[in-house]
């Protein structure tokens, strides 16, 4: 009984997180799209999807290779792994458009934003 119960609740929070992630990702998205020129989110669903795009690249990426797309998480590696994901984002949805500049820009204050969003971001 008491195994369920500890199952349950651990598939509730994987669920809160992936959702909490979801949810940060959209914000520092949405910040690092304002501040940064060549980069530009024509609407709210395009911002949602790029969101979930980019946390399905980051958790893939992470899954089969180890290494998490976080400009002060990896070093250069995490900083280029992160303009590369930023970058490829705008192929899947219409709505997000980038150029390789903005991408190495937005890297950088993705980097910075996701740094002060409260929370483990970590999934």
């Amino acid at each position: 009984m008491a195994d369920s119960q500890s199952t349950s609740n651990s598939s509730t929070s994987t669920a809160w997180q992936i959702i909490g992630r979801l949810v940060a990702a959209g914000i520092v998205l949405a910040i690092t799209a304002f501040f940064t020129p060549g980069f530009s989110i024509d609407n709210f669903w395009a911002l949602a999807i790029a969101a979930v795009v980019l946390t399905a690249m980051d958790y893939l990426i992470a899954k089969f290779t180890g290494i998490h797309a976080s400009p002060f998480g990896k070093g250069f590696v995490g900083f280029a792994l992160a303009a590369i994901i930023l970058y490829v984002t705008q192929f899947f949805v219409a709505g997000y458009t980038i150029s390789w500049v903005a991408a190495i820009i937005g890297a950088l204050i993705y980097g910075v934003v996701d740094y002060f969003i409260p929370g483990n971001q970590q999934m």
